[in-house]
């Protein structure tokens, strides 16, 4: 069929689509046809509730969902696709969009089971899935193929190593940044629609003298896409929206086909998302949003809060619901919640209000340390799991992987079970390891593990290479012999061995202590080497201050690699013949848990100078979306709630910590404070109580050993 014929074809396609549409139109079919609730299969008014059911039966037009959390969105959202093709919509001309696989199918799923069948030719999936399905349609369009593959993000990668190869660009001169790296800048730019440029002066401005190198590593890789008909994961959300606004037939006969549009975790959409969702909805004007402003919380994947406050704007005659009943969390639990979000200001006003029996008020603990929060929050655990709580319905949360350090080393000490969420357990960490490695051969210059470890962050070098330079040292009986040698290697391999020694020479100057030392390594080349690797940088150097912190509370290097060494080995060994069988209580980031639920939670940490972030703090809109993460990590508890946070940082030389803002902001007729105090004997023993209440001091398993009369004395500070 040649080129015209072609036309012809899909032009006569369009006007019989664009017929159907009128003639469907003027029968006003999709709009007024609704269900005989008495014939429906589905018993709508007994199955939700009022805020739920008004959705339901009318969410024609545009419509902004306000779902609290707990409020049953996704209750809401599956039984009106059950409502509309009940009402006599057919399956394809619904589109139901999420983010992610696993909400995705849960979504059809239920829709299922309402239904009894599934609706064959229903739109569901997440964004990038839709995005993929309609891009093979129309590849031509988009100057690719409809055999076109996608790249994952190591596949992505390993182009951009390509191009920097094919350009020729010298990452040994200085630290350049790794392919992750540039990956992440270019992607970042990308979701936002913002120029790389203008991305790398705001977020990466250590590499903003090699903008002009990383534009041209940028467009030498879309062209090398392009060139081998291959696309990214942001490839389908851009090339679809260019198609939606370039091709004003394709975009018409799209909008016909969805007459109804319905998108979960509107909050989380950004610029692209919003604008493909716009086009796709241009025709019926049939859009239903769903999501929570108050949950929006990922502004560094480029999320844009402001989609889901402008949309009343964007939309005449928007139909504003409010899913306010939470099944979730306890009354106690929402009053705080409640308080906390208040304080923001760009926000849609919503009071939560629980439809759960009423518990105990959240608990406030300031703990004299991080050790003696991390030993109050072990004793709960074993306190809650005694009293016939799950270990998985017991969750501590907090701000940023390094803040759960001291907890995970006295889960471990105590042979406590625990799965970690966002991320790898603080010593499994790559960054924690290197600079372990640093240490170890400073106490064992013959330690020929963490030398190649070691060896090999250094540029020029490679296994084989490492491998010769460590032949050539192992003679020498100390460190301070090992990096005397002269060794024979490559000039570049030179480079490397000698930038080695300079981190340990800087570490090995004046006292010894552990702590001293680990903040010499990263202060100086490593630094470097985590900046151009790795994206989260910031929070990986994050880490390493903690770890230093950590270790400042020993004198001896011997002493402090074996306490970590046999620490991890009796965590890997105990977790294996556990009197918790398989069981594990979960630690995570605030971000990994949103979406999640437990009967227990612990909120870690919360100083001031840690939560909110002070790198958030810098950013536009930062400390409301860091309110809003607290507002997150405290409705993901049903029954119980604490709120804990030392007052002291540091050993040598302590710092006071003030609670965080967030806590300040809470009245105190909501909380109820507790207050430790530290009993010499046994060793992991501490005390707490409440107000005015008799101190009740417990042992290990949470039981009481001890009564004594009320104390007066200083919340946290005598126990120092």
């Amino acid at each position: 069929m040649d080129s015209s014929l072609k036309g012809l074809v899909f032009y006569s396609w369009q006007v019989a689509g664009a017929m159907c549409y009128h003639v469907l139109t003027m029968k006003e079919f999709f709009l007024t046809q609704t269900v005989d609730l008495s014939k429906s299969k589905i018993d709508y008014q007994k199955e939700l509730n009022n805020e739920q059911f008004k959705v339901v039966t009318n969410g024609n037009g545009p419509c902004l969902v306000l779902a609290g959390a707990g409020s049953g969105k996704t209750r809401t959202i599956t039984y009106r696709v059950a409502y509309l093709i009940e009402s006599g919509v057919a399956p394809e001309n619904i589109l139901l969009v999420t983010f992610t696989n696993k909400a995705a199918k849960e979504m059809l799923n239920r829709v299922e089971g309402l239904l009894h069948a599934f609706p064959q030719g229903l739109w569901g999936g997440t964004f990038h899935s839709i995005a993929n399905r309609l891009l093979r349609q129309h590849a031509s369009e988009v100057g690719h193929t409809s055999n076109f593959t996608i790249l994952d993000q190591e596949d992505a990668k390993s182009l951009i190593k390509i191009c920097l190869k094919e350009l020729k660009v010298d990452t040994t001169s200085r630290r350049f940044p790794s392919p992750a790296n540039l990956q992440s800048m270019i992607s970042y730019a990308r979701n936002a629609s913002l120029p790389l440029s203008k991305v790398l002066e705001s977020r990466y401005q250590q590499f903003s003298d090699l903008i002009p190198t990383i534009e041209r590593i940028g467009e030498l890789y879309e062209a090398r896409k392009r060139q081998a008909d291959s696309m990214d994961f942001d490839d389908l959300l851009i090339l679809l929206r260019h198609l939606l606004f370039q091709n004003p037939m394709i975009r018409e006969r799209l909008a016909n086909q969805f007459q109804y549009i319905l998108v979960d975790e509107y909050q989380d959409t950004n610029v692209i998302q919003a604008d493909i969702v716009h086009q796709l909805a241009s025709i019926h004007g049939n859009i239903l949003v769903v999501g929570d402003d108050a949950q929006s919380i990922y502004s560094f994947r480029a999320a844009e809060i402001k989609n889901i406050l402008r949309f009343p704007n964007q939309h005449q005659e928007t139909s504003v619901y409010h899913l306010t009943t939470n099944y979730r969390s306890a009354p106690e639990i929402l009053a705080v919640a409640n308080r906390s979000i208040q304080q923001n200001m760009h926000q849609f006003k919503k009071t939560l209000e629980s439809f759960c029996p009423s518990c105990e008020k959240p608990l406030f603990v300031p703990a004299a340390t991080a050790s003696q929060e991390a030993q109050y929050i072990a004793e709960q655990v074993m306190r809650l799991r005694k009293e016939g709580i799950s270990m998985c319905e017991i969750a501590v949360l907090f701000r940023a992987a390094f803040h759960s350090q001291n907890l995970e080393f006295e889960l471990m000490r105590r042979d406590i079970p625990y799965e970690y969420r966002g991320g790898m357990k603080f010593f499994e960490r790559a960054h924690v390891k290197d600079v372990v490695s640093f240490l170890r051969i400073i106490a064992n210059s013959k330690d020929e593990t963490a030398w190649m470890r070691v060896l090999g962050l250094f540029p020029g070098i490679g296994l084989v290479t490492a491998g010769k330079i460590v032949q050539q040292i192992q003679s020498a009986e100390t460190i301070d012999e090992a990096i005397k040698k002269e060794v024979k290697v490559g000039s570049r391999a030179v480079f490397g061995w000698q930038q080695s020694c300079v981190t340990v020479k800087k570490a090995l100057v004046g006292e010894r202590l552990p702590g001293k030392m680990i903040r010499e390594i990263i202060s100086g080349s490593y630094r470097d080497y985590l900046t151009a690797e790795y994206p989260d940088s910031a929070d990986r150097l994050d880490d390493l201050e903690q770890f230093a912190v950590f270790a400042e509370g020993y004198k001896d290097l011997h002493k402090f690699l074996d306490e970590v060494s046999l620490t991890e080995n009796y965590g890997v060994e105990k977790e294996q013949t556990t009197t918790f069988s398989e069981e594990k209580m979960i630690l995570s980031t605030i971000h990994q848990a949103k979406g999640l639920e437990w009967d227990a939670v612990f909120l870690m940490h919360l100083t001031d100078n840690k939560f909110p972030n002070p790198r958030a703090l810098q950013e536009k809109g930062g400390l409301e979306e860091e309110r809003r993460l607290f507002y997150v990590a405290t409705t993901r508890a049903r029954k119980q709630l604490f709120y804990t946070y030392p007052i002291t940082s540091g050993y040598d030389s302590l710092s006071y910590n003030q609670p965080s803002l967030f806590l300040q902001e809470i009245p105190k007729s909501l909380l109820e404070e507790v207050k430790i105090k530290t009993i010499s004997e046994p060793s992991h023993t501490s005390a707490w109580r409440r107000n005015d209440d008799p101190i009740i001091v417990l042992d290990d398993l949470g039981e009481r050993i001890s009564k004594s009369s009320p104390g007066s004395f200083l919340r946290g500070v005598d126990e120092l």
